[in-house]
């Protein structure tokens, strides 16, 4: 047990201090502290020694040497367990400090500022900070370390009820201290890495320090003999898998995160009322619609054989009349940014189908306020490849119509709407659309020309007509063979990137055959 008779206090981040320190004093806790921490106190009435006047040395150098002294970390780093170390304090004159509350100098906030100078970022740099965090985190079994304000009110509840810390407490939050200088120091590395010699910037740092935090343990990976564990990011995106509240349901599985990631970044990408399932990381049904209902049902109608045991995906707010609708076929996973309380009612007598709540995001001028990744990556041996993440929007005005057939304003809308599926399919993709919904799913095959003829035999399969569909193709084809296979099954119409050596010749073919061809100038590969 930790007993609290001195905290040394001295936070960049003055949020929840004062209402901590009045705690500490009702509990007779001496305080210390430093600057602009030490100038807060007295204003508010507060008793507090300044570290200076308890060290008997000045702060100096702009403030740059404070607390590096050996009364202070003689005080934090001293075991009181250790007959030699209690007798040289004591021969030193150096009084046990047993609580350091310390968040550091704003380093990841002033480096996030677009027009921040290299000077700015050193001079917020945190030192004294980090080697006290530091060592209070190593004695944790004598000293409480508290590095963010989340942690006081739980503190000061245990103080109150016990008199005391116990050691799971401290050794929780001597965690938690490494772990935030870990991050700091990852953040400080990856910035300073980031400077060419010339002292322009490299989006790539030389160093990349990844830095996530364990949400769960799963059951197992991708299959029962692998093991997995599932991470976010530090700071996650609003809207965010991440960020999902599971209402119901058995536990998430490898496979549930990885297939409800593709269908919710792909169901928030649409502006109006959407329904996206997915199986195997593929969409095999998307649909837009006046309601849930409607948007549902046009998506099931693709492909209802892979929608079984699939992961179903909107955009707006789940309904009765939907949700009925849905619970008629079997899902692994639902998402919703909302749901009534009807809706989840028919979900209730579902135990184990696992409802998930993400709130959409409200928007912003940046990809993260917008809900996205601005970079992805992807593992390879001992390696790592890192890109901008896929964010490229495109409008009417990027389209090229490249063939004497023009395409109407609705099969405007369809190619566009098609154009946004493919870009959640894998690579070769190929995408059959028809009034706002898709009619055939190619996906992941070596040959565009095969990926064409399966996304044929599912609509064929679904007793969909592909009579004057649009189809969209993630990137340009090589070779007219593709335009002949599509307008084979009833196309009218097809997009797609462009920019291949023969492109003249598939230009051609789509004359040949009476096609609109729209290019769009962008590929979108997804492996």
């Amino acid at each position: 047990m930790a007993v609290i008779k001195r905290a040394l206090i001295s936070v960049s981040d003055k949020s929840g201090i004062l209402e901590l320190a009045t705690a500490l004093t009702k509990l007779n806790v001496e305080i210390l502290s430093t600057g602009g921490t030490a100038k807060l106190f007295r204003d508010n009435n507060i008793p507090a020694t300044e570290v200076s006047d308890y060290t008997g040395f000045p702060e100096m150098l702009d403030g740059r040497v404070k607390t590096l002294h050996p009364k202070v970390h003689g005080g934090i780093l001293g075991r009181r367990d250790l007959p030699e170390h209690v007798r040289a304090m004591q021969a030193q004159g150096i009084p046990n400090i047993d609580m350091v509350v310390v968040n550091l100098y704003p380093f990841e906030a002033t480096v996030a500022n677009p027009d921040c100078t290299l000077e700015e970022a050193i001079e917020n740099i945190d030192i004294g900070g980090p080697a006290m965090v530091r060592s209070a985190a190593k004695n944790w079994k004598d000293v409480a370390v508290l590095t963010d304000a989340s942690q006081y009110q739980a503190v000061v509840d245990e103080l109150n009820s016990t008199g005391a810390l116990s050691e799971k407490t401290t050794f929780t939050l001597s965690v938690a201290a490494f772990n935030r200088i870990s991050n700091y120091d990852g953040a400080i590395s990856d910035y300073l890495s980031s400077f060419n010699q010339d002292g322009t910037r490299n989006p790539y740092p030389a160093q990349m320090n990844s830095r996530f935090v364990k949400l769960q343990d799963l059951r197992y990976g991708e299959n029962p003999h692998q093991t997995a564990a599932f991470y976010r990011d530090l700071c996650p995106a609003p809207g965010s898998l991440v960020t999902a509240q599971q209402l119901q349901g058995k536990e998430l599985s490898y496979n549930n995160i990885a297939d409800a990631d593709a269908a919710w970044e792909a169901v928030k990408s649409f502006k109006t009322t959407a329904c996206v399932i997915v199986k195997h990381a593929n969409p095999c049904g998307v649909a837009l619609g006046k309601d849930a209902l409607e948007a549902y049902s046009k998506a099931f109608q693709t492909d209802p054989t892979s929608a079984f045991g699939g992961i179903i995906a909107f955009n707006t707010t789940l309904d009765k009349t939907a949700a009925e609708a849905v619970s008629k076929q079997f899902v692994e996973v639902l998402i919703a940014p909302e749901y009534t309380k009807e809706a989840l009612a028919v979900f209730a007598a579902k135990a184990n189908v696992r409802v998930l709540k993400i709130a959409l995001p409200k928007g912003g001028n940046t990809p993260w306020e917008q809900g996205r990744n601005s970079h992805d990556s992807k593992r390879v041996g001992s390696g790592l490849l890192i890109q901008t993440a896929d964010n490229h929007e495109i409008s009417t005005s990027d389209l090229k119509i490249v063939t004497k057939k023009q395409p109407t304003p609705q099969q405007m809308a369809d190619l566009l709407f098609a154009w946004n599926v493919a870009k959640y399919v894998k690579s070769n993709a190929i995408v059959f659309c028809g009034n706002g919904m898709t009619l055939g799913v190619g996906a992941g095959q070596m040959s565009r020309v095969d990926s064409t003829k399966i996304a044929a035999i599912k609509a064929q399969n679904a007793g969909l007509s592909l009579k004057n569909s649009v189809v969209a193709s993630d990137a340009f084809f090589p070779f007219r063979d593709g335009i002949d296979v599509l307008a084979e099954a009833g196309a009218s119409c097809v997009i797609h990137p462009g920019g291949s050596m023969r492109d003249e010749e598939v230009i051609a073919a789509a004359d040949e055959l009476g096609l609109a061809m729209v290019m769009t100038g962008i590929r979108h590969f997804r492996h």
